[in-house]
């Protein structure tokens, strides 16, 4: 079994309690504020928490349509949190799993700085193309930049 990685990095001017919690809110925001990468989310077992599986259906903006994830580990205290995409085809039929990491960081400037890494884990040598990742990291950029720009909109909840 191989794996495949993309680091990503976006800075905010918001606090790390802002982007924790406008990112906690991401299953009802993202489809709202860019459909055409995320048609629904549904939760199909648990509250939210750790344990807690969502189905994604993606939009016309990616070549998926669905994705089954299982939230991990959620540090609130640590601004931390992980999932994994399990079962769905945006595994490419050349993936056992995604997994997702994300922390949130102070910057140095102040504000934060939301990190996140992907990793591809393979069922065997085949990895996503170098196409594929750079396609990801676009995806996720906007994603980012979606609900961040909700964020502002709502300065009454975030």
């Amino acid at each position: 079994m191989s794996t495949a990685s993309i680091e990503l990095e976006f800075t905010s001017p918001f606090s790390r309690e802002t982007v924790f919690k406008a990112f906690g809110d991401f299953h009802t925001i993202a489809p709202e504020v860019i459909p055409q990468v995320f048609k629904s989310i549904e939760t199909v077992e648990g509250d939210g928490g750790v344990g807690t599986i969502r189905l994604f259906t993606f939009g016309d903006g990616v070549p998926f349509t669905s994705g089954k994830y299982k939230q991990g580990a959620i540090d609130a205290t640590n601004f931390s949190y992980n999932y994994s995409f399990f079962e769905g085809d945006n595994l490419m039929g050349i993936l056992d799993s995604i997994d997702h990491y994300v922390n949130i960081v102070p910057s140095a400037e102040g504000g934060s700085v939301f990190k996140q890494t992907v990793i591809y884990n393979c069922k065997g040598d085949d990895k996503p193309s170098t196409d594929v990742l750079n396609f990801e990291k676009e995806i996720y950029e906007k994603t980012y930049k979606a609900i961040e720009a909700y964020a502002v909109a709502h300065p009454e909840t975030y």
